[in-house]
């Protein structure tokens, strides 16, 4: 016989933003329900954001090894045990679990069901032995990798992100097919620990941020000899011996053939909704995701989508941001709803490369009359002290001098995403980001510089000197 659970809320998927809302929800002494199917923490604990900047973060150490000559400090090539590299990603991931717990989620007064749910009716899910009939529910069951379609794919062994972090020996040869974010901040990461690297991507890579901070991040990746194929479209996969071949086509026609001894596809994600048998509960839904409004509510009223499944921008602090748009309409019945002109995005390279609002050219499009200015990080005196000068700071603000987009790319630029974000969330104008005191010396004073430019050309206009004259005869 079924368990029949009523609680108020019913969170289904344990992923970052899912956590979020049954803590939040509990918090208040609201009853919550919490189903998973898998691991507590979600893709980012257990395969993405944590996994992922722990090897970055080994990849670092490996580099500033192999640079220190800059300091007056001999380089050395340094002996990678990739045992260790996987040991030392798998302790991180160690260290965080506890905080996303059944132990933990149970002990803030949440019930936790570890299996798959799947609605039976519009206020109906059945999950465990459990029939869940709650007053609204939040589908936070995140997405998976996608893999292609590729001719010969199914008989090589395929890694994605929810893989790549098993492997303890280290790949000699990483072919990655995708050259998004995922793909490209594992391609520099795996060279920098030792593995010849080449990434293959059907458009061109980072076709989404400022192609000036684009050009400079490509570079350095080529510098330290990833190969990069853009504009190449995989053909087949062959499994060899040794591992695989790859044979891609450019746009030229050209043909071009890879050997590999690993192969990663970062191409893209899908949403999970295959089980959840949305149908049976009116939820309208297609390959991108549940659809919903602008406050995450999907066609059946009782319903809430949040994270990577409501087909929105795929990460995790979108997910966290949905979850308290979902909070407050579920618990304070306020009007929330969706913004993301202040959602900066972060690709992890070394240096990094941060997005936040528009690009020069979308707010180009957006606002027609723009003011850019960009800042060298070569002009900045931490940056010099550190040998850490590639890269810049590109400010765009409309007419009026309101900031609409920053793009960013220096070492730390993740940090200063922080403020930028505030800055667009507050719209704020160039005259207010004049007025802070800066730290010095830091890197993040590319900005406050970028933005004094914006008046420069004030100490040049003859009517304002008339009137510093004028003002200096009163003494």
């Amino acid at each position: 016989m079924q368990a029949h659970l009523t609680p108020d809320i019913c969170v289904i998927g344990a992923g970052s933003g899912g956590l979020s809302v049954a803590a939040a929800a509990a918090a208040f002494g609201v009853d919550v329900v919490l189903v998973e199917r898998s691991k507590m923490g979600g893709d980012c604990l257990n395969y993405g954001c944590v996994p992922s900047k722990a090897m970055i973060a080994a990849g670092k150490r490996a580099q500033a090894m192999r640079s220190a000559s800059a300091f007056g400090i001999a380089p050395v090539e340094p002996t990678i045990d990739f045992q260790a590299v996987h040991a030392h990603v798998r302790s991180v991931i160690d260290a965080i679990a506890p905080n996303d717990s059944v132990e933990r989620f149970e002990s803030l007064g949440v019930k936790v069901i570890k299996a798959e749910g799947r609605f039976i009716d519009d206020r109906t899910l059945e999950a465990g032995g459990h029939r869940i009939s709650a007053r609204r529910f939040v589908i936070a069951t995140g997405s998976s990798p996608v893999i292609p379609p590729i001719p010969g794919i199914d008989g090589v062994q395929v890694l994605t992100n929810e893989t790549i972090f098993e492997i303890e020996q280290r790949p000699d040869h990483l072919v990655i097919i995708g050259g998004g974010p995922i793909g490209l901040e594992l391609a520099q990461a795996h060279r920098r620990l030792g593995s010849r690297v080449t990434v293959v991507e059907a458009a061109t890579f980072l076709s989404r941020d400022d192609p000036d901070l684009a050009a400079i991040a490509l570079d350095t990746l080529r510098e330290e000899r990833v190969a990069l194929l853009d504009r190449h479209s995989v053909l087949r996969v062959e499994r060899t011996n040794e591992g695989l071949r790859l044979f891609a086509k450019a746009e030229s026609g050209d043909e071009r053939v890879v050997e590999g001894s690993h192969l990663l596809v970062a191409a893209g994600r899908a949403p999970n909704v295959s089980a959840l048998d949305l149908d049976a509960a009116n939820i309208r839904h297609d390959k991108k995701g549940i659809a919903v409004d602008a406050g995450l509510r999907s066609s059946n009223r009782r319903v809430y989508a949040i994270g990577d499944v409501a087909g929105g921008p795929q990460f995790t602090h979108v997910a966290n941001y949905h979850a308290g748009i979902a909070i407050r309409a579920l618990l304070f019945r306020l009007p929330a709803r969706v913004d993301y002109a202040s959602l900066p995005r972060v690709t992890f390279l070394d240096p990094e490369l941060v997005q936040v609002g528009l690009t020069e050219a979308e707010a180009r499009k957006a606002y027609g009359d723009i003011r850019t200015l960009p800042w060298p990080v070569h002009d900045n005196d931490r940056a010099q002290a550190e040998r850490e000068t590639k890269g810049l700071i590109k400010i765009v603000a409309d007419r009026r001098g309101r900031v609409v987009g920053v793009s960013i790319l220096a070492k730390g630029a993740s940090e200063m995403g922080n403020f930028w974000s505030l800055a667009l969330a507050k719209k704020m104008r160039l005259r207010d980001l004049t007025a802070f005191i800066s730290p010095y010396p830091t890197t993040g004073e590319i900005g406050k510089r970028a933005a004094m430019s914006y008046f420069a050309d004030m100490t040049r206009k003859p009517v304002v000197r008339r009137i510093i004259r004028f003002l200096q005869a009163f003494g």
